[in-house]
């Protein structure tokens, strides 16, 4: 029995990993640098994940680049929830990975989206090359080939969004955002 569901997990996790299909949060600088990596010169196609989407309920892989708001974390809550199981996330570029360069001198600023978003990969360049992204999503892969389904759900349940403790917004079921403690 057990070789059975090893060799479904390796099927699953071979397709799973090799038709990524990515959903942007592009807010800065690093949104040009993910936008040159679908580029002819570095073909994001060749891996699988030449389908950037427009909507979060037909990604898998959500490529968070650039600075994130307190303002702006609902919205990428709200993107994130809404993606499909099994989800991932790359965190690309200094700011998204711990506040960049606004690390100490802004308030409005999140220092790291992992305070809100559970993440895979961490690409902590200013801004990173496309190689960078590519090498990442290569490296993501290798994660999902040798992932088994039950370690994915323990890295979920300890990995969950804690935005409500964070910014002191309430995200209901059907995000209606309100502020708690007011």
């Amino acid at each position: 029995m057990n070789v059975i569901v090893t060799s479904i997990d390796y099927i699953l996790n071979w397709s799973r990993a090799n038709s990524l299909w990515p959903l942007t949060f592009a807010t800065s600088c690093c949104g040009i640098e993910m936008m040159q990596t679908v580029a002819s010169n570095n073909d994001i196609a060749r891996f699988g994940s030449e389908v950037f989407r427009g909507s979060p309920r037909q990604a898998d892989l959500l490529i968070c680049a650039g600075t994130i708001t307190h303002k702006m974390a609902p919205a990428l809550l709200r993107l994130y929830e809404q993606m499909p199981e099994p989800k991932y996330v790359i965190a690309m570029g200094a700011c998204t990975c711990g506040g960049g360069m606004f690390n100490e001198t802004s308030y409005s600023v999140v220092n790291g989206i992992d305070k809100i978003i559970p993440v895979d990969i961490y690409l902590p360049m200013c801004p990173p090359k496309p190689e960078s992204l590519l090498d990442a999503i290569r490296k993501l892969q290798k994660e999902i080939k040798n992932e088994s389904i039950s370690k994915r759900h323990e890295f979920m349940e300890n990995h969950t969004p804690k935005l409500k403790e964070y910014c002191g917004l309430l995200v209901d079921n059907d995000f209606t955002v309100t502020k708690i403690g007011v």
